[in-house]
């Protein structure tokens, strides 16, 4: 198994202890979790089910029966409700006792249908019989991470607090990402895993379709550009199974996707024609909490202030070359690939994907062990700051240093030339000037194979390089 080492120990544990454990492992669709779960309890678990996509009361209760039968309880009655179901449940649980009971409910939010009563009956069979059970472990996953984080590590009534354990999981990084390429035998570059990075993110799902044989180009065509691609409508279908009313999550993802710096709750609002109020805050945050978009703060502004950028990669890329589904060339990729618009799109690409992986930037620049804190900046030009500026990844140090990030995808060691120079030292100044900031100022240069040392290059005080962000 590729990556996952903490998240395979962490259940472990929690499966030695001498008490009833209720764990949560949610994430976006596709990063892994029936897989992470089913290789961690391999052989172990007493019962598997898995809700099912759009069915409804009597559809689920019928799988959750036959699940029942495969697990060895014969005898079944008729399940009317979920209450019925439970309890089948607790009768094929007591038939193993005296040994470690692993129970595992895959897509937990499918099963809560409309009116069906699915959160109620689940909570009356965690607390009136399966918590008291010492060795009984329930193991229960979700892709609608909104659903796992308001119906149950938010419960208010008899779920409140009963999670014994929580597992968020993360997409792959670009490090494991390469490792299972490796696995795959597929022979990329680092330039070609940063590439599909782009593309795909870290979704395994998704890296798996891959073909050794192919080029990435032509695995791109293949996905998601043939007629019947894998991959070409995968995106309606992801926001689909995730949310409920998919329209108004997919109507605040296309407003995000035309302003790549991001939007202000109230610009958003605007943007889309709507109120700011309780209902947008609340897609944004299920939306951030599903990993699409993230929330930040400019320097020297308040988390009122916050801006959200609209940060998955795969949706990225559908919105930049697919969205309007009009694309009929089954080669579109290999042919376009040196054309200014991609590679205006890599640019932007590899800004996020450096935004993905700070962690891995701060342990470059020698600073993991230095609190910090990050944010992006940005400036409209006004009668008393007439030169505009956007910085898309400020660290300010407990040191007393800011590092102005400013991230640069090319081919070969980047050439920092007379008017890039003039660029970059006008963008300090400008952030100096305008936000009247103390602190040390270190330009630090993110690219893939380091800057070329000319006449310009001693602007910069730091540089990381694409080979650091795998560590």
């Amino acid at each position: 198994m590729i990556g996952r080492k903490e998240e395979k120990r962490y259940l472990e544990e929690m499966s030695q202890r001498a008490e009833a454990q209720l764990i949560a492992v949610f994430g976006r669709r596709r990063v892994g979790k029936t897989y992470l779960v089913r290789n961690c309890f391999a052989g172990r678990l007493l019962f598997e089910h898995t809700g099912l996509f759009h069915a409804n009361l009597a559809g689920q209760l019928l799988a959750f029966r036959d699940s029942l039968k495969r697990a060895g309880l014969s005898k079944i009655s008729r399940l009317t409700n979920w209450h019925d179901a439970f309890l089948a449940l607790e009768e094929l649980i007591r038939l193993h006792e005296g040994e470690k009971r692993i129970v595992f409910l895959d897509e937990l939010p499918w099963m809560d249908t409309p009116k069906s009563g699915f959160v109620p009956a689940f909570e009356a069979f965690w607390n009136g019989w399966a918590s008291a059970q010492s060795d009984l472990m329930i193991v229960f996953c979700g892709s609608a991470t909104s659903w796992v984080i308001n119906k149950v590590l938010r419960n208010k009534g008899g779920l409140h607090n009963r999670v014994t354990g929580t597992l968020p999981l993360a997409p792959f990084s670009l490090g494991e990402c390469r490792a299972y390429a490796e696995s795959m035998g597929l022979s990329y570059t680092d330039m070609d895993i940063a590439e599909a990075y782009m593309v795909f993110g870290g979704i395994p799902y998704y890296w798996s379709f891959l073909r050794r044989e192919e080029s990435l180009p032509q695995s791109i065509d293949r996905l998601f550009f043939s007629p019947n691609g894998q991959l070409r409508h995968e995106c309606t279908e992801l926001y689909n199974s995730l949310f409920s009313s998919e329209e108004a999550y997919i109507n605040i993802v296309t407003a995000l996707a035309k302003k790549r710096t991001g939007l202000s709750l109230s610009e958003l609002a605007t943007a889309m024609g709507t109120s700011k109020g309780g209902c947008l805050s609340r897609f944004l945050d299920e939306l951030e909490q599903c990993g699409f978009i993230r929330r930040y703060t400019s320097w020297n502004h308040k988390k009122r202030d916050a801006l959200f950028q609209l940060i998955d990669n795969f949706t990225l890329f559908h919105f930049s070359f697919l969205n309007d589904d009009t694309n009929q060339d089954s080669q579109f990729w290999s042919k376009s690939i040196k054309t200014p618009t991609v590679s205006v799109w890599k640019g932007l690409a590899f800004e996020r994907l450096c935004l993905q992986h700070i962690d891995q930037i701060k342990k470059a620049l020698g600073i993991s062990g230095v609190l910090t804190k990050v944010y992006s900046w940005r400036h409209q030009p006004n009668e008393i700051y007439p030169q505009g500026a956007q910085i898309d990844l400020l660290i300010e140090r407990a040191d007393r240093v800011v590092n102005i990030c400013e991230m640069k995808w090319c081919d070969g060691a980047f050439a920092i030339d007379k008017e890039t120079d003039t660029n970059l030292r006008t963008k300090v100044a400008t952030f100096r000037s305008v936000t009247g900031c103390k602190l040390s100022i270190h330009l630090t240069l993110v690219t893939p194979e380091g800057i070329l040392h000319n006449k310009y290059w001693n602007t910069i005080q730091s540089e990381v390089t694409l080979a650091e962000l795998f560590t």
